[in-house]
């Protein structure tokens, strides 16, 4: 069911410079382009540059600066990554050589190849110590284009970002809780839209409501102006940023200038019962919240311990299966039997006869706040705060190997961009604010249930799982890391 909200009264694309320029033809190629520049740079040094981690632009840009810098610009923007992603560079060549493009397999038209995808880069992040091989690191850059440019000549309905892509995947979830989303001024224009341009798209030759039917060889592709919504989203339909890349080809094709980037409250999305109540999209949040805490999990004692002694009962050498069946209980086994388990406990506490689904539908979006909060204390305070200064000597010393220019002697012993006694007060603020809006957003949703009773006692064990959440995190938080991809922490 779509829930239509009212239009939000500032639109981002009509603000001056910043709107112009994403509204522009080529606007998100100059995004790509900076990207695509910026990932070049990462293979070459990748595969020519020193293979110790700490000095090659590789994995400082990729496992500090990357990771760090999504995470704030999903709570001040959006998922700016993905509007930029260089990796959807080559769809345009792509889609000329599937002129009679097929469709994505209708059984895997869901989150569940996404989830498995994003669980596996978990485990093999761990596995393969992707933060301190370079060369790794550069073969899965190369791998994500090849993968793109594949899938999309392949099939339409760009299905490698909105059903492959574990990056993609943690983008999308991310971006529920972000200040800005694709909507329209004017659902009555929509209505009267017959050419549907911001799915089909636009072409430079006719008139507007002339649409280019993407893959169907109804019209050539050396004719397409504009490509339509590469996730096929109808823009007034629009009521999640799920599947969303904020590519902004919607409102480029559009005709009436209709589409607009609205700016609305970060929660409205979560709190306002717009979510479907597919098991996928359930599950896809809980394990992105236990994902959370698995990964910062894999970089403390406890968890090399846990380790040792698996491989010791098992009689392995080999640490693949030991952190399979870590990363197994953390990042699958514990989200799905929770919530199922919290989601059984909530619907007998209401007395309310209803699919297990519908309950757990219901409240699984609560957890995102404290899901994107864990993830942005670890990535945006741990790694990012603890160590983008590193970027400074990497630079200048890939600058001095390569004879471009001398920009001083690079001092190894920068990392920490804030004082590091900071992080632990930033991280457990950042935290604690994730509780208090997931619980916020755990009572709205309340709110509209069917029963007075989901108001109180219905909402008590998500309550204790989202407070146990948290307990854990500061554990874990407090436990001394790793601090990878640097040489010193200054």
């Amino acid at each position: 069911m779509t829930i239509y909200r009212p239009t939000p009264q500032i639109d981002v694309l009509k603000l001056p410079l910043i709107g112009r320029l994403l509204r522009w033809r080529w606007g998100r190629l100059v995004f790509q382009t900076i990207l695509l520049l910026v990932a070049t740079l990462l293979l070459y040094d990748g595969f020519t540059g020193p293979q110790f981690a700490p000095e090659n632009l590789s994995t400082v840009v990729t496992w500090i600066h990357y990771r760090g810098i999504i995470v704030f610009g999903f709570l001040l923007l959006g998922n700016i990554f993905c509007m930029g992603c260089p990796f959807t560079l080559p769809r345009t060549l792509a889609k000329r050589l599937a002129i009679r493009g097929g469709r994505w397999p209708k059984m895997l038209r869901n989150k569940w190849l996404a989830i498995g995808m994003l669980f596996f880069f978990f485990w093999a992040y761990e596995y393969f110590d992707l933060f301190a091989s370079p060369l790794l690191t550069v073969w899965i850059i190369a791998g994500y284009f090849i993968a793109s440019f594949v899938l999309e000549a392949l099939f339409e309905e760009s299905p490698f970002c909105k059903y492959v892509c574990p990056l993609g995947t943690f983008n999308f979830v991310s971006s529920t809780v972000s200040p800005l989303q694709i909507t329209v001024s004017d659902r009555d224009v929509c209505h009267t839209c017959t050419g549907r341009e911001c799915i089909n798209g636009t072409t430079n030759i006719g008139v507007p409501g002339n649409p280019v039917k993407q893959g169907q060889g109804v019209i050539s592709l050396d004719s397409i102006q504009v490509l339509g919504c590469g996730t096929e989203l109808f823009a007034p339909q629009i009521d999640s940023n799920l599947d969303c890349t904020m590519c902004l080809d919607c409102a480029r094709a559009c005709p009436h200038d209709n589409v607009m980037l609205g700016v609305r409250n970060p929660l409205a999305e979560l709190n306002e019962g717009v979510w479907s109540q597919r098991w996928d999209l359930s599950f896809l949040v809980l394990i992105f919240t236990f994902s959370a805490l698995g990964n910062a999990f894999g970089m403390v004692g406890p968890v090399f311990q846990l380790e040792a002694w698996l491989a010791n009962v098992l009689k392995v050498q080999d640490e693949a299966l030991p952190l399979m069946i870590i990363f197994g209980m953390t990042n699958l086994i514990l989200p799905i039997g929770f919530g199922l388990l919290v989601a059984w406990l909530s619907r007998t506490l209401a007395r309310r006869e209803e699919p297990l689904r519908t309950t757990l539908g219901r409240y699984a979006p609560a957890f995102a706040p404290l899901a994107f909060s864990i993830w942005l204390s670890h990535y945006g305070g741990f790694h990012f705060l603890g160590s983008a200064a590193a970027i400074s000597p990497v630079f200048k010393n890939f600058m001095w190997d390569h004879n471009l220019f001398f920009l001083g002697a690079p001092d190894w012993t920068k990392s920490a961009i804030v004082p590091l006694n900071w992080l632990d007060p930033l991280e457990m603020g950042a935290i604690l604010i994730g509780l208090i809006a997931s619980l916020y957003v755990l009572n709205e949703r309340g709110k509209r249930a069917p029963n007075r009773r989901d108001k109180t006692l219905a909402q008590l064990p998500w309550m204790l799982l989202l407070v146990g959440l948290t307990i854990a995190s500061f554990y874990i938080f407090y436990l001394p890391m790793e601090m990878r991809g640097v040489s010193f922490t200054g």
